[in-house]
């Protein structure tokens, strides 16, 4: 598929269907985007929707199942946004370091392929008075979900989900208490965590949609 050069062909990328809940166009909108007048268009429309579709499909739906509809604050950043986003100290890394991350449509050093989106699960947030906190929450997701990393903002526990060929299985957080929760290595890393999620739903898996979904997936791109 080539980069859209008109409104018209924006519109039809935009129309394509990562999953069974999800479009292309959920995950588009930038405020750095919008407010700067940069278009957030793919440089590689076909590697985005790759990527965009195990994103979608392994983490996304799931979490949407088992929780309930899904915000999604901020998701796919071409080059040009990033990179001014990192000029200017908008909370953006360097491209290097957003490859396979929020650039969907760019593959890391290691020619490897990622999709990221920042997203808030009000199901969890409406309950932030309860024990555990965000940890809650990024414990109920390293035992059920293949995520690469996480990462928890003190607004809305947003949080950063990230879908990898090579997953890390990190989990940061700029919420309190700030800093690293687990990695691979650490005492904490393997083994259920449920005591620390009473009360969570019940993974439920989204495999019957993705089954779904796949069979229909020629027709639904039209």
């Amino acid at each position: 598929m080539r980069t859209p050069a008109s409104m018209k062909s924006l519109e039809e990328l935009g129309r394509v269907r990562l999953s069974e809940n999800f479009f292309l166009r959920d995950f588009l909108h930038s405020e750095i985007a919008e407010f700067c007048g940069i278009p957030n268009i793919p440089d590689d429309p076909d590697l985005a929707i790759e990527a965009g579709r195990r994103l979608c499909e392994e983490l996304m739906e799931p979490l949407q199942a088992s929780f309930g509809r899904l915000h999604i604050r901020s998701a796919y950043r071409n080059r040009a946004v990033n990179a001014f986003g990192n000029r200017n100290r908008l909370n953006c890394s360097t491209n290097a370091a957003t490859a396979a991350d929020h650039i969907w449509d760019t593959r890391d050093a290691d020619g490897l392929m990622g999709a990221t989106a920042c997203i808030v699960i009000p199901w969890a947030w409406d309950r932030k008075r309860q024990e555990g906190g965000w940890q809650s929450l990024a414990w109920w997701i390293h035992d059920h979900l293949p995520y690469a990393s996480l990462c928890f903002f003190p607004k809305l526990w947003a949080f950063n989900i990230q879908w990898h060929e090579r997953p890390r299985r990190t989990i940061r957080s700029y919420a309190e208490p700030r800093g690293l929760l687990t990695k691979p290595g650490m005492a904490n890393h393997e083994g259920s965590h449920a005591a620390f999620y009473p009360g969570y739903p019940q993974l439920t898996t989204a495999a019957a949609s993705v089954r779904r979904f796949k069979e229909l997936e020629r027709p639904l791109r039209v």
